[in-house]
């Protein structure tokens, strides 16, 4: 880690000098350099400390070291690593000690995990990528993915947020934007019908279903570094019902 953080440092001065570094933000393609990636996270870091504080960019920094070492081993890519860092800086602004791609238990990986107060946060980004093999269902799979990631995750946390890049429209199926207690067995029934269309090992339980929750939506300003919260029914109600409704 110390390593990366006086590396990190040594990009942030050269970017003080010189903001044309922050380039390396919005080049397209494939990220295969190491070091573009560091660097990358490491201006990112800088913009979020000058943003929001500078008591942000140490532990920050040791977030970005974590993201470098998982995209040396081709687990994390760029896109979705900014994403996190974003989540990561307002989270720690707020007082969160966080951690990003946590082990929680049962293969289950999240992406931004925070801890404060004896309570967790736990916020999954969707960035709306659908794989090749669904070409010809992306709305029915991306449904079925938000359905298992509330399913699966939200047990694990006392509050359960999905995040998504501003430019992205969550596929959240109605039942889930209702207290567990709202949920018709009907409702559940056909979440767990479209669950076993893609999940099956282990497949999705009735108990997950009808007990997860979604407790927030956060809307994430990437230009800008920006992130929104908002409560299920007010996402309904902005967004979701003028789109899928």
């Amino acid at each position: 880690m110390i390593v990366f953080i006086e590396e990190a440092r040594h990009i942030i001065l050269r970017v003080s000098r010189d903001r044309a570094g922050e380039q390396g933000l919005v080049r397209g393609g494939n990220k295969s350099s190491e070091s573009e990636f560091a660097k990358d996270i490491a201006v990112l870091v800088e913009r979020l400390a000058e943003t929001m504080g500078q008591q942000l960019r140490e532990p920050l920094l040791k977030i970005g070291e974590k993201l470098v070492d998982l995209h040396k081993r081709g687990l994390v890519k760029i896109n979705h690593s900014v994403m996190e860092v974003i989540c990561a800086g307002h989270m720690v602004r707020l007082g969160y000690d966080v951690d990003v791609e946590r082990y929680l238990g049962d293969s289950l990986v999240c992406d931004v995990f925070g801890e404060k107060g004896g309570g967790a946060h736990i916020v999954e980004i969707e960035t709306g990528f659908a794989p090749p093999e669904a070409a010809l269902d992306p709305q029915r799979y991306l449904r079925a993915r938000v359905v298992s990631k509330v399913a699966r995750y939200s047990k694990y946390s006392d509050k359960f947020s999905l995040a998504t890049p501003r430019y992205n429209v969550l596929e959240i199926p109605e039942p889930l934007l209702k207290p567990p207690r709202l949920r018709e067995p009907s409702e559940i029934k056909e979440l767990k019908e479209l669950c076993d269309i893609y999940y099956s090992r282990p497949p999705i339980q009735l108990d997950e279903l009808r007990n997860c929750r979604i407790h927030s939506i956060i809307i994430l300003n990437i230009d800008n570094l920006g992130m929104t919260e908002y409560s299920p029914e007010t996402y309904y109600e902005r967004i979701l019902k003028h789109v899928y409704y």
